[in-house]
């Protein structure tokens, strides 16, 4: 991880408070140290850099759980999750219907907790130098299911830019990204054109782009953070002028519609062993640092203090 020295300061001091415990005495973090076990997580390859840098820190202070981490997207993480496979779901976008639907078929109840912010980010290749912004009227034109075979072209989005295809790069259809960013620019869930490079790793996305001078693409501003030295942003107007993402037009909610929350679920079953609940209060006490230091956007302290007591409420404590 991208530890700077004041965070790994500030992280280091919060894991000894919390192995240590307070001296009013909170059990689950006073034994920390000595719980084990294993915890299986699945889902969003977005949230996945969180919930690793998390896992990564839990390590520190209970060295004998397990902490198991897929990669299989958000659709294909509350596959698992529904059929009880896994204590913990990572997701960019809140559950479907049909998804509740298979949850409650088999019995599984869950909470959903909110843990970061981030901002769907449009790229392009470096050398690209016509384009500096979309409207999302244009997105909509290039990705919609229409586009398919008739928008094939850069000159077909505005006349001045070049008469070269346009590569375009995407999220697979199980990613809450692919999701998220076809109902807020397309306006439904899923509904896009189906001529694109597509890939659950967001790492294929960002080498398919840097390597193609007619390539665009999509996917979380994390990734981008990771790979500006290869991509370059465009600036997206929906509806009050061009807007860069960053982590201030993100949280203030300016980088309009494509900033969204991003979700951990927790199966009520998992809950019942001590090393569950100790890493879902570690997650939502530490989160704000550690999704910052890995390039998302944190949320408000009393955000955070609202999952705690709403994770509280689930576990009845």
């Amino acid at each position: 991880m991208k530890t700077g020295i004041t965070i790994h300061t500030i992280l280091t001091s919060a894991l000894l408070l919390y192995a240590c415990g307070s001296n009013s005495g909170e059990s689950a973090k006073a034994d920390a140290t000595e719980l084990s076990g294993s915890i299986s997580i699945d889902g969003s390859s977005t949230v996945y850099p969180i919930t690793e840098a998390v896992a990564e820190e839990f390590r520190a202070i209970s060295p004998r759980v397990r902490v198991t981490i897929g990669v299989s997207g958000t659709g294909g993480g509350f596959q698992k999750f529904a059929r009880g496979e896994t204590d913990i779901s990572d997701a960019s976008r809140p559950i479907k219907e049909k998804e509740i639907a298979a949850c409650e078929k088999n019995g599984i109840s869950y909470v959903e907790l909110s843990v970061a912010y981030d901002g769907l980010t449009v790229v392009v290749n470096p050398e690209n130098n016509w384009v500096d912004n979309f409207t999302v009227e244009e997105l909509k034109k290039i990705w919609e299911p229409a586009a398919q075979g008739t928008i094939m072209k850069w000159n077909q989005i505005r006349p001045d830019w070049p008469d070269e295809e346009v590569h375009l790069f995407g999220p697979g259809v199980a990613s809450g990204t692919y999701d998220y960013f076809t109902e807020a620019v397309v306006g439904l869930t899923g509904s896009s054109r189906g001529d694109f490079t597509a890939s659950e790793d967001d790492n294929v996305l960002v080498q398919g782009i840097a390597g193609d001078k007619f390539g665009l693409g999509f996917f979380g501003l994390a990734y981008y953070e990771e790979n500006k030295d290869k991509l370059k942003v465009v600036a997206v107007d929906g509806g009050h002028g061009p807007i860069l993402p960053s982590l201030e037009t993100v949280r203030s909610g300016s980088y309009s519609p494509l900033s969204r929350p991003l979700f951990i679920y927790v199966n009520s079953t998992a809950i019942e062993r001590m090393e569950v609940i100790s890493f879902v209060d570690f997650y939502l006490e530490n989160a704000s640092l550690l999704a910052a230091e890995v390039g998302y956007i944190p949320m408000p302290d009393d955000l955070y203090s609202a999952e705690i007591s709403k994770f509280n409420d689930f576990t009845k404590r």
